[in-house]
């Protein structure tokens, strides 16, 4: 019996590889990578939060790609599965990104997004082939 393959938790594209190690190299102090978070605000519901991370908290996921730590709050979890993490600079504005397969939704300036509670889950807990 086979069971549906996950998608990765998060992937980073080579931009925000680059990124990360560039933020992590200008610290102030010792970084052991970066932490992926999802809050309740914004005027769709959900942001995401990006902070450096000293060290893994309980029961948070930690993704090793390309050299960089990315640690993912274990309450973020079920927004995540899937997620691009992308860098982008403009004229105007940089920030990383997020192409994310959960979201359904976002508001008008981009700030916050929204889930349907029945995909993320599904996401979550894949059906068994």
């Amino acid at each position: 019996m086979n069971a549906r393959q996950l998608p990765p938790m998060v992937t980073l594209t080579d931009r925000a590889v680059a990124r990360v190690k560039h933020l992590i190299s200008r610290s102030q102090k010792p970084v052991l990578g970066l932490r992926i978070g999802v809050s309740a605000r914004g005027c769709s519901g959900l942001s995401y939060s990006v902070d450096y991370a000293e060290e893994p908290k309980r029961f948070e996921e930690v993704i090793d790609q390309d050299g960089v730590k990315v640690l993912i709050d274990p309450a973020a979890t079920m927004f995540l599965i899937g997620s691009v993490v992308d860098y982008e600079e403009s004229q105007f504005s940089s920030g990383f990104t997020f192409k994310n397969p959960n979201a359904v939704g976002a508001c008008g300036c981009g700030e916050s997004f929204y889930v349907d509670p029945k995909h993320a889950e599904a996401n979550a807990n894949p059906p068994h082939a």
